[in-house]
């Protein structure tokens, strides 16, 4: 029986929205891309003809009775204007990475989507893939015993040379430093595998603020830019679970490392990098000797996969169960983000405020083509 499908608006046609229609219309059946928009009618425009959808504006996609879900792809500065005002026009909402730029902002978006019992979901979405359920499956099982510490740590570079690329001038703005940029990622992987945060405190820093732009070639060279976010954070963490954790994310280095572990009184657990969808996954025994290569168990381990929540809420509209990108688990990685960097102002111990469930697991097994999306009815 054909399942009704789940129509969806997508506003911010920029580079990363390129991603998010061509996985939303090929990849998720559950989906029904109507149209998209952009402060730059070109930009949606482009898309549009690009992806065969309706060209249109931010206000036709909320005033459309069809639409249910708008995808909310523009700039961290424009979250919280765009995501209220899907959510004033009865919206379920998904937004790229974090919800807003300010706590307040995000605890209030996620209070009116509860108020008008509409949903509110974000990116990332890759602790869905099969990476990350393979390695929620593994702890879960009790493969490493009881967990008692993580380690969660990036380091990146954001650099001048960059910065001519849409994709990085936002990474030095409010809301857009690598805590906010790619914590997210980091730290919805640990909630998944170990659930909320009860405390937390550590460092935070904007290095070298001011800056001049050294690259010849950088339309602006010879300029100095400001860093208006910080971009170097260290924090401690204590789970409600009793597991303790550390939290680092800087964009001053070069090249990239990406690392989570997660140790356990009978195992280590060595998780792939979250910013993708697959593995590697490894695990090594108490009593073995090298790391095993583990087989991953989940479907959607291979390519960008983003969209994957919110083909995940459409099912969970369908099916009225919780989807699993939830606005609680949002909100309450924003939270640490935010204080972590209170408290390397104030030298105190951040103590969590908001309440926050662990997603559930996506189900294993699906992983023959064309079954991975059945594991997300479920």
């Amino acid at each position: 029986m054909k399942v009704k499908t789940v129509k969806v608006g997508l506003i911010g046609s920029g580079q990363i929205s390129g991603t998010y229609l061509h996985n939303m219309i090929n990849r998720f059946s559950i989906l029904e891309v109507v149209g998209c928009s952009d402060i730059i009618a070109e930009r949606s425009a482009g898309r549009a003809a690009e992806f065969n959808i309706k060209d249109m504006t931010n206000e036709q996609i909320l005033n459309d009775p069809d639409i249910q879900i708008v995808v909310n792809t523009t700039y961290p500065t424009s979250h919280y204007e765009v995501n209220k005002a899907a959510l004033l026009a009865g919206k379920h909402v998904y937004c790229e990475k974090m919800i807003a730029v300010t706590l307040e902002e995000g605890k209030e978006l996620v209070n009116l989507a509860k108020e008008k019992n509409l949903r509110i979901g974000m990116a990332p979405d890759t602790f869905l893939g099969a990476g990350f359920q393979t390695s929620r499956k593994l702890i879960d099982a009790g493969m490493i015993g009881e967990p008692f510490m993580a380690q969660a740590m990036v380091v990146r570079g954001y650099h001048q040379d960059k910065w001519e690329f849409p994709m990085y001038e936002f990474t030095r703005q409010p809301g857009g430093g690598i805590p906010f940029d790619m914590g997210g990622y980091y730290m919805h992987a640990l909630v998944n595998l170990l659930g909320p945060v009860a405390r937390a405190s550590g460092f935070a820093q904007c290095r070298n603020q001011d800056r001049k732009i050294k690259n010849v070639k950088h339309p602006r060279f010879g300029e100095i830019c400001g860093i208006d976010t910080i971009n170097a954070l260290t924090g401690a963490l204590e789970f409600k679970n009793g597991v303790l954790g550390n939290l680092t994310l800087v964009s001053e280095g070069f090249g990239e490392t990406s690392r989570i572990e997660i140790y356990g009184t009978e195992g280590t657990l060595v998780c792939p990098n979250p910013n993708e969808f697959g593995g590697p996954v490894y695990l090594k025994r108490n009593g073995s000797g090298d790391f095993m290569s583990m087989p991953l168990t989940h479907g959607y381990s291979s390519g960008c996969c983003r969209g994957l929540g919110v083909a995940d809420m459409a099912w969970a509209v369908i099916n009225n169960r919780a989807h699993r990108a939830h606005g609680d688990m949002g909100l309450h990685v924003f939270e640490l983000i935010h204080g972590i960097w209170q408290c390397s102002q104030t030298g105190s111990v951040h103590t969590m405020q908001s309440v926050c469930e662990q997603p559930a697991p996506v189900a294993s097994g699906y992983v023959e083509p064309g079954m991975d999306e059945y594991s997300l009815s479920i």
